[in-house]
């Protein structure tokens, strides 16, 4: 009897004038399949987004820095210690001073980074993104790299000689002034993000002038570990190792954490309001089965007169709901995967139709996408389990129909 349960459920699925849906089972068939398939396509370009602003925000700042109160002496000895930790990937002398920028038409409040140049590609990604000039041309005396929004907004460009003023103060006979120093532009980066209007490039040593420092001397030494997101416990690890009360450290979740926790916050709230979609395609199957259980009223009691047992009659219009379920979830599955490897496609004769780049004004001028496999079996069956349920509801509801009720009208 089971079989003929399945063989019946399959039967009451397609159209009465032998169609391959009925109308009410292809409209949850096509609700559920645009609601998985919102769902995968958000998600992955929002993860998408995450990866790239990771890529490219957390590819410049440090993962972690380690300071001290006074400057930190022999520091080539404190980075062959903290090296020693295997989640250690780079560790580098880094002088971070906040100053000011001046060209002829503009002055800028900037971060001046005082990096070693042999070892920022192995630190930061903005050596992959440099427009003119390279890294290595900090190692002329004087120098400076930039970023294209701040170089624009200053009206500067490379060869150009710019004047950095920082709040160290410089003491000589006739009064004590702010340190000043004159320094030729040799390089412009572009990140395409906020970093691009404030953050400039020094070499180690150009920044050791400035703070006073000696050639032994740093501010503090900058770290870059095998985990973004555990890297207050590397740091904390390789700091327990050294034994050194006079250093502390803090990483980037101090001043990008809230960034990436809204966007993650974003992407839950998203994700929430599309699983409606979801939730009113499952509708549409309870309401898919309850038709089928009114309009097949006198055959249940025809199989309950013949001695069908509740589980029958259940199973007949619960393999109905699955079989939508099933069928939508796929199409779902299939439809979400078009989209998203042909998504740029989309967007490029939208943006003809409409003659405008729906991306002037982000970071990127294309949409980016990561498919978390793990998150998309999530998708499908949290959509299945609420399916199940929307079958289940109305295939109880056929075993309390009354046989003798509803053959005595026939």
């Amino acid at each position: 009897m089971s079989s003929i349960s399945l063989k019946l459920g399959y039967k009451y699925l397609r159209s009465n004038r032998g169609g391959t849906f009925s109308f009410t089972t292809l409209l949850a068939i096509i609700g559920l399949s645009i609601g998985i398939s919102s769902l995968i396509v958000v998600t992955s370009v929002m993860n998408g987004f995450e990866k790239e602003l990771e890529d490219r925000i957390l590819g410049v700042i440090p993962h972690s820095v380690i300071t001290s109160v006074e400057p930190i002496d022999n520091y080539e000895n404190l980075i062959i210690n903290v090296k020693k930790n295997s989640d250690v990937l780079e560790a580098s002398a880094y002088i971070n001073i906040e100053g000011i920028i001046s060209s002829a038409y503009e002055t800028k409040g900037v971060s001046i980074i005082g990096v070693d140049p042999s070892k920022e590609k192995y630190l930061s990604i903005i050596p992959e993104y440099m427009l003119l000039g390279s890294l290595n041309d900090l190692n002329k005396d004087n120098s400076i790299i930039i970023g294209s929004l701040l170089a624009a907004q200053i009206g500067a460009y490379v060869g150009d000689e710019i004047n950095i003023t920082t709040a160290d103060i410089k003491t000589t006979l006739i009064g004590s002034f702010p340190r000043s120093v004159s320094l030729e532009i040799v390089g412009i980066y572009e990140l395409k993000t906020e970093i691009d209007q404030y953050l400039t490039l020094i070499s180690h040593s150009t920044a050791q002038k400035i703070k006073n420092l000696n050639s032994f001397q740093t501010t503090s030494i900058r770290i870059k570990t095998n985990n973004l997101f555990s890297a207050d416990l590397i740091t904390q690890n390789a700091l327990n190792d050294i034994n050194d009360n006079n250093l502390t450290y803090t990483s980037w979740k101090k001043t990008h954490g809230t960034l990436f926790e809204a966007i993650k916050f974003e992407k839950l709230l998203i994700s929430l309001m599309l699983f409606l979609i979801v939730a009113v395609a499952s509708i549409l199957v309870l309401s898919t089965v309850v038709m089928t259980v009114k309009s097949k009223e006198r055959e249940i009691g025809i199989l309950l007169t013949l001695g069908a047992s509740n589980k029958q009659i259940i199973l007949i219009f619960f393999t109905q709901g699955i079989m939508v379920s099933f069928i939508g979830i796929f199409m779902g599955i299939l439809l979400g995967f078009i989209l998203i490897y042909n998504l740029n496609n989309f967007i490029s004769i939208i943006e003809t139709i409409l003659d405008r780049n729906l991306l002037e004004a982000y970071f990127i001028n294309y949409f980016p996408y990561y498919i978390n496999t793990a998150q998309i079996f999530l998708i499908c069956l949290v959509s299945f389990l609420i399916s199940i349920i929307s079958s289940l509801i109305p295939s109880l509801r056929a075993v309390r129909l009354n046989p003798v009720e509803i053959l005595r009208h026939e």
